[in-house]
């Protein structure tokens, strides 16, 4: 497949790849034991993979100082690209000290499998609180996100990594699609236009109504759920995954529908990782990408559509891709359908719309969400987990 039968080009104009070759990865397992070792946690692992396939094109590697500064301040790389978050490898002084710039670095999963290789080419220090309230909007620790970037080390690591091999993901290997494979199948199923969906929450009638609006307009929908890192109360991928399947059995239409894992961490940056998640769907192939009601956010940190505003910021020919910028929907008792405030006359009361927070409480009390905010079977399927 040329790359030119591609909808869309990737973020920088090439699909990045830094999966070991079976030379380099033989190469890499003979230097193993010499080698001195940094070991990553869950977040740093996925993104390493992320970089790996191409999700992150077009970055090669973990930032180096240049492009960590004009991403946390300007929300673009030194070259001008637009990027808005910062994809780094913290560590300790204590890792750090020993560690000399040229050489290479072994990089372990938190089981302490080695699973990748760093040539680090700068060492450096960061704004810790710099970067708290740009990317996030606060320097708050109670915020999941900058909790992270306090915790963990003064010094970042930067250059290029190689992932030794690509593992089958241990839940969902058939449902593992990457860049290069999604294109692929947009390009066999001859999409020209392909809608990108982020979730880190099961499927309700809410999302359904607004993905089924944008496939209306596009020739498939690509569903497209993170898997990575996600808050201790999130529900779980696994149960999240059945409902989609659930869904996708009976309530889409099959040709028109593409379901595949993100394997990202969520880093509930709000607006800055709405823009984040539209680039990575980029690369993925997707050429437009649905922004609903505070994409991404966290507590009361963003406002309710700043997530859609911060698209303005940026030139459309310089994202790409197209955003779909949806108003909350919700089950409309007066005209017996889902709507938004866009379409339906109804005043507030006449709308059923719940939390995620109340539906987690109810689902926990083993009670059935109402069918207007969630097909049957799946509200069954998360009742039964929640029981579990």
């Amino acid at each position: 497949m040329s790359q030119q039968k591609d909808a869309i080009a990737p973020h920088g104009g090439e699909l990045i790849n830094r999966i070991a070759s079976p030379e380099q990865r033989q190469e890499f397992l003979e230097k193993a034991d010499f080698l001195p070792v940094v070991q990553l946690d869950e977040r740093t692992l996925s993104d390493l993979e992320m970089i790996a396939i191409g999700g992150f094109s077009p970055l090669t590697g973990f930032m180096e100082q240049a492009d960590y500064e004009t991403v946390v301040s300007d929300m673009r790389l030194s070259n001008g690209l637009p990027w808005s978050v910062p994809i780094t490898l913290s560590v300790t002084q204590e890792v750090a000290t020993p560690l000399v710039e040229g050489n290479l670095i072994r990089l372990d999963s938190p089981s302490g499998k080695f699973v990748g290789v760093l040539k680090l080419t700068q060492k450096y220090t960061y704004d810790k609180e710099k970067e708290a309230l740009n990317v996030y909007g606060t320097t708050e620790d109670k915020h999941p996100g900058v909790k992270v970037v306090y915790e963990q080390g003064p010094i970042n690591l930067a250059g290029p990594v190689w992932l030794l091999e690509r593992d089958d993901h241990p839940l969902f290997p058939q449902y593992q699609l990457d860049p290069a494979v999604s294109r692929a199948l947009f390009w066999e199923r001859g999409w020209k236009t392909i809608v990108g969906f982020q979730t880190r929450n099961p499927i309700h009638r809410a999302h359904e109504y607004i993905q089924k609006c944008a496939l209306e307009t596009v020739d498939g929908l690509f569903l497209h759920p993170l898997v990575g890192a996600t808050k201790s109360d999130d529900i779980p991928a696994d149960v999240r995954m059945r409902c989609y399947e659930i869904l996708m059995s009976g309530y889409y239409p099959k040709d028109r529908v593409i379901l595949a894992i993100n394997p990202a961490a969520m880093r509930y940056a709000g607006p800055r990782e709405a823009i984040f998640h539209a680039l990575v769907r980029k690369n993925y192939g997707c050429t437009h990408f649905i922004v609903g009601r505070d994409h991404a956010g966290v507590g009361d940190y963003y406002g309710t559509y700043d997530a859609q505003h911060i698209f303005e910021e940026f030139e459309p020919s310089e994202l790409g891709i197209i955003p779909m910028k949806f108003e909350h929907a919700f089950y409309c008792t007066l005209t017996k359908g889902m709507a938004t405030s866009k379409t339906s006359p109804s005043k507030p009361d006449q709308r059923i719309h719940l939390s995620g927070t109340k539906v987690r409480e109810m689902l926990r009390r083993g009670e059935m969400p109402p069918p207007e905010f969630s097909r049957p079977e799946v509200a069954a399927e998360l009742v039964k987990a929640m029981q579990g």
